[in-house]
């Protein structure tokens, strides 16, 4: 669990949390971004690894996942809580758990007003930009460790690219 100034980070559980999942999600995506209802909701959800940003009265209001193998997906603050540093909190808890289960990476579709945001964090852009729901979106991957490169000075690599990270 990470503690912030107004928020706490935590793991979530599908089968559990859904509905503050859902919540963030909708309000992100669905009323801001106008993503169709029938593209935000995947089968993909059940088998991922969640996490939740709380305010302090136990409101949900940030959120993202990471699958099985190794990609971060639907990163969302509600517009109200964004500037605090909930995204980057939630962002380097699902890195985290990555490393934590021995991934050798992470990748991502970053929309591409966010790509300065996840650059920050060490993550490269690959690709052409594409379509994804009406949004444009790049393909970004963070190496976490490879066989000749230790976890440990690919976590210090990653860290040293992350704006809240002290030390």
């Amino acid at each position: 669990m990470i503690i912030l100034h107004r928020y706490t980070i935590e793991s979530a559980s599908w089968d559990r949390d859904r509905d503050h999942l859902m919540h963030v999600r909708h309000l992100v995506f669905i009323e801001e971004q106008r993503v169709p209802e029938h593209e935000e909701w995947d089968s993909a959800d059940p088998v991922c690894i969640h996490v939740l940003a709380w305010t302090t009265n136990r409101d949900a209001v940030g959120t993202g996942r990471l699958d099985p193998v190794g990609k971060i997906g639907r990163l969302a603050v509600i517009d109200s809580h964004r500037g605090y540093g909930v995204g980057s909190k939630v962002l380097r808890w699902l890195i985290e758990e990555a490393a934590h289960r021995g991934l050798q990476g992470v990748h991502l579709y970053a929309q591409t007003s966010a790509l300065r945001f996840y650059e920050r964090f060490g993550f490269i852009a690959e690709g052409a930009v594409f379509d994804e729901v009406g949004i444009p979106h790049q393909l970004m991957r963070l190496k976490l460790y490879t066989h000749d490169r230790p976890r440990e000075e690919a976590q210090r690599h990653w860290k040293s690219h992350d704006p809240d990270h002290v030390g």
